[in-house]
């Protein structure tokens, strides 16, 4: 071939291919000017079928927002690339709205084509597609064409609400704090912040705080930094929004600092007080923090020795004449010798005197001038000049103490043993009777009021007749005294003989008789037989009004709720103390009995609100000592195990006091409190009285020692056994705790005086087992110590009684008595003839008035977006477990409020109840409405 023809073949091959480029220019200019936008497949797809390297894009269209009316630019960027064009939602973009340019990259060489669009908020809200507004880019190059990605146009917005705000807080310190906040809608979805007092909350700074975890806010250990105001942002492309402020509090309950040192005892002899005492700085509370709980000062009773003063012994005899004419004595300071700062004995220890009556010189030799026989014959006259003295000194004193003796007894007055004449070796002081608690023979010793307990549950209804004793003494006198009031008496009280005789059933009046000068009124013993056989049922009719039910001096009542009882119907209700051998305890498991079985009934008995009822106990609560448990005897007569006092229970509900447990129940049966001791140091309270009573033979006094269960009902019952005998109560009863750590009780008679009393030898001391006493089952556990006087004149007695457990609690019982015939008919110990009242019916049965019962109920009951409901009710009264069982009663404050009543029976005001509701801010002492007709209902606290 030759040159020109290879010419010619080479320009015949670049202008067909430079003509096929015309053609397909031609062709899409035409289709792109036609408005119709496409290019066939076919064509793409020939020209893609062109060898060689495809246009590629630099930059490629981005998702974009529209904010507001503002429109915006998709841009694209390619190389090599002859054309580019926007394709959006499937349909090819006017060449009109394209705005083009070309430039050289330096670098390649190569022409770089950029193309960008601008996209309004109409085109986007006129597409209803499904899917979003979407654009992308088509370049064309000789080799080819190459598509870019979607970019996604939507229209951005913000909402003004958010979907939750977040709420305030109060949190106790190093508690977690959990803010939650949901930001309102929008596009793009908002991002948030948060702020505390205005500044930003950075959770990078401090990893204490999260506020990554779905928009919330959380703090894992609260600090009291951490108070303040915070704020939920929300903020996207369009704007920010802000939510409500929510305020939290860290917040410090008060906790107690250590109790300091108990201070010098009050006295420098005989009982006083100690105290001691600490403060709720441990820490302080803080931001509305709860007080401290509990006493911030405790009180003991303490003694300081007294000093003893020497008193001298008694004088020796005297010596032997000494050659120097003298004799000599001594006597010590010994008897007893000065202790605890006591003074010395006054006077001289050694006497000396002149053993010849002066007839010696002072160096021993005879006087010269004197004779023999006239120095013998006064020495005669001497000696019997002393013994006639001596015989006058003997019959004066026979006969001074002879009338003396008779003068006392004209009296009434006790003599002396007399023993006492022969000048005995032990001096004996006895005191006079003090005029005092009328349950105790001549108890001339301040009684311990510290450390016995008296018993505060309910003993009988107030009335109009006053609660009296009759008094043997003829006067009337004014007593008080704590064992009264645990047995049922007034505090106060004043007896008189005529007064009773008036007030008293013709069964019970009393007899007279008059011993020594004295009056002394008894009872009839039928008569107080008869009303403790009967005293431990009790029974009335109750209606829809409500009652209450009380077994006297026993510990035990129940409250009848108003509106338990439906309208138009009554029942008559009945409550009782099974006095039979109790198989509620289980030896085998170590359970005994607390307190009395009590049944109420009658079976069938249909309420609309669960009773109240109370029983004493003797267990000192403790959680980690004492697993309690409440039983019901069932159909069978076997106990069932219904709760345990620390679970949670919806059939019952038990509050433990320290004396007395509440229950609110809604079935009738027996009912009984055991308790099973988890540890050794689980204490059982035991209450200690001593007895005494002459004997058949009028030399042989007995004292007896009890020991029973710290309940009302089971020391009644040791009081109806003494009386029954004719004991008398010697000292007031004193608590003693006993462990149970399977060690045994001793009880023990010290400081008897032995030269007018005598007991039997080896019986001084008695030991009762561990299980006598722990399984006693309110039963009594008793020793007696027979005593005899050694002389029927001897009238007083004076010993102390030790109670106490082997390497445990100790209790001394004083006895001081009076002992004569005439007291083998004695006094009883307490007269029950006002205390008949056991049932009370309607509105003065309870404390809270019936409309201000029935407001409280109304407004607690109620949801309350504040929290102020019936839960905020019973925390404020102290009952803040279980409250899954007042979620169940129809009306939870009603429930509340009857446990208050019955945990409150004995004191006789409602201030605990007004406190906790002026503390709530509910109800003040002066804002209570009130109708005009119900002024028996007025509540002002």
């Amino acid at each position: 071939m030759t040159e020109r023809n290879r010419i010619e073949m080479g320009t015949t091959v670049k202008g067909r291919r430079r003509f096929l480029e015309i053609i397909l220019t031609i062709a899409l200019c035409t289709s792109l000017v036609s408005g119709r936008g496409t290019v066939s497949d076919a064509l793409a797809d020939s020209l893609s079928s062109v060898g060689g390297t495809l246009p590629h894009f630099l930059q490629e269209p981005e998702d974009a927002y529209i904010i507001k009316n503002n429109p915006i630019k998709l841009r694209c960027r390619a190389t090599p690339a002859l054309q580019i064009f926007f394709k959006c939602n499937g349909e090819w973009v006017h060449q009109n709205q394209h705005t083009s340019q070309e430039y050289m990259d330096q670098n390649t060489g190569l022409k770089i084509r950029e193309v960008t669009i601008n996209v309004t908020r109409q085109q986007v809200e006129d597409f209803h597609g499904p899917e979003d507004y979407w654009c992308l880019c088509v370049a064309w190059s000789h080799l080819g064409t190459s598509k870019s990605r979607k970019a996604t146009v939507r229209i951005a917005y913000l909402r003004k609400n958010f979907e939750q705000d977040p709420q305030g807080k109060e949190v106790p310190i190093k508690g977690m704090i959990v803010l939650h906040c949901r930001p309102p809608e929008g596009v793009p979805m908002a991002e948030v912040e948060w702020l505390k007092n205005e500044e930003l909350v950075g959770s990078f700074e401090d990893d204490n705080i999260d506020t990554r975890a779905d928009h919330n806010l959380i703090i894992n250990e609260a600090r009291l930094s951490d108070s303040g105001n915070y704020t939920c942002l929300a903020s996207n492309v369009v704007a920010k929004r802000r939510s409500a402020t929510a305020t939290v509090v860290v917040f410090v309950n008060g906790g107690w600092s250590l109790w300091t040192e108990w201070s010098p005892c009050s006295v420098n002899c005989g009982r006083g007080v100690q105290k001691r005492s600490r403060t709720c700085t441990n820490p302080a509370p803080l931001n509305g923090g709860a007080f401290c709980e509990g006493m911030s000062v405790q009180k003991i009773t303490c003694s300081a020795l007294c000093p003893v003063d020497g008193v001298w012994e008694e004088w020796s005899e005297w010596t032997m004449c000494s050659a120097q004419c003298e004799r000599q004595r001594w006597r010590e300071c010994n008897s007893p010798p000065p202790r605890l700062r006591g003074k010395m004995c006054e006077g001289e220890g050694q006497s000396t005197e002149n053993c010849t009556g002066g007839l010696c010189t002072q160096n021993g030799k005879l006087m010269h001038d004197v004779k023999p026989q006239s120095l013998e014959n006064s020495i005669d006259v001497a000696l019997y000049s002393g013994l006639a003295a001596g015989v006058i000194a003997v019959v004066v004193l026979i006969v001074a103490i002879t009338l003396y003796r008779k003068s006392q007894s004209e009296y009434g007055v006790d003599v002396i043993d007399s023993s006492a004449l022969a000048g005995g070796f032990q001096s004996f002081n006895f005191k006079t009777t003090r005029q005092g608690n009328p349950l105790l023979l001549n108890s001339s010793m301040q009684p311990d009021i510290t450390v016995g307990q008296t018993f505060s549950s309910p003993i009988c209804f107030q009335d109009s007749i006053d609660k009296e004793l009759f008094d043997p003494l003829p006067d009337k006198v004014k007593v008080q005294s704590s064992f009264m009031v645990s047995l049922g008496v007034a505090d106060r009280a004043e007896y008189h003989v005529k007064a009773h005789q008036e007030t008293l059933p013709a069964n019970l009046h009393p007899k007279y008789s008059t011993v020594e000068g004295k009056k002394t009124t008894m009872i009839a013993p039928n008569g107080i037989h008869t009303l403790r056989k009967t005293q431990f049922k009790t029974s009335a009719v109750f209606g829809h009004l409500g009652g209450r039910l009380v077994i006297p001096n026993a510990g035990v009542s129940l409250l009848v709720p108003h509106g338990a009882i439906a309208d138009d119907t009554s029942w008559e209700m009945y409550m009782l103390i099974n006095q039979e051998e109790s198989s509620a305890q289980s030896e085998e498991r170590c359970e005994i009995l607390l307190g009395p079985e009590i049944t109420y009934g009658p079976p069938g008995l249909n309420l609309s609100y669960p009773v109240a009822m109370t029983i004493a106990h003797c267990a000192e609560v403790s959680a980690e000592n004492w697993n309690i448990k409440l039983k019901r005897q069932t159909k069978d007569n076997k106990w069932e195990e219904i709760m345990s006092v620390d679970d949670e229970s919806t059939s019952c509900y038990c509050l433990m006091d320290s004396h007395s447990c509440h229950l609110l129940l809604d079935q009738p049966g027996c009912y009984a409190l055991v308790g099973e001791p988890i540890t050794d140091a689980a204490i059982k309270r035991l209450r200690i009285a001593v007895f005494g009573s002459v004997e058949a033979s009028s030399i042989d006094y007995s004292l007896r020692v009890h020991c029973v269960d710290d309940t009302p009902h089971a020391f009644q019952r040791v009081v109806t056994a003494e009386t029954s005998r004719g004991g008398q109560l010697l000292e007031e009863p004193k608590m003693l705790f006993f462990k149970g750590n399977c060690l045994s009780l001793q009880v023990s008679i010290q400081d008897i005086p032995q030269f007018l009393w005598s007991i039997k030898p080896f019986t001084t001391c008695q030991e009762f087992s561990f299980t006598q006493v722990w399984y006693s089952n309110q039963q009594p556990v008793h020793c007696a110590f027979s005593l005899q006087r050694h002389s029927t004149s001897t009238t007083q007695l004076s010993c102390k009684i030790s109670v106490r457990q082997v390497k445990g609690h100790e209790q001394i019982l004083q006895v001081y008595t009076t002992v004569g015939e005439s007291e083998k008919e004695t006094v009883p110990f307490f007269m029950q003839a006002d205390c008949t009242v056991t049932s009370q019916t309607g509105a003065k049965a309870f404390k809270i008035p019936l409309s201000i019962r029935q407001r409280i109920c109304t407004t607690f009951d109620t949801a309350n977006t504040k929290g102020k409901d019936w839960q905020l009710l019973a925390q404020k009264l102290h009952i803040q477990r279980n409250l899954s069982y007042f979620t169940k009663q129809k009306s939870p404050s009603a429930v509340i409020l009857s446990l208050w009543e019955a945990r409150h029976q004995d004191s006789g005001d409602l201030d605990s109840l007004a406190s906790a509701l002026e503390e709530i801010g509910k109800i003040h002492c002066k804002s209570l409405p009130q109708s005009p007709d119900d002024k028996e209902t007025d509540f002002t606290f």
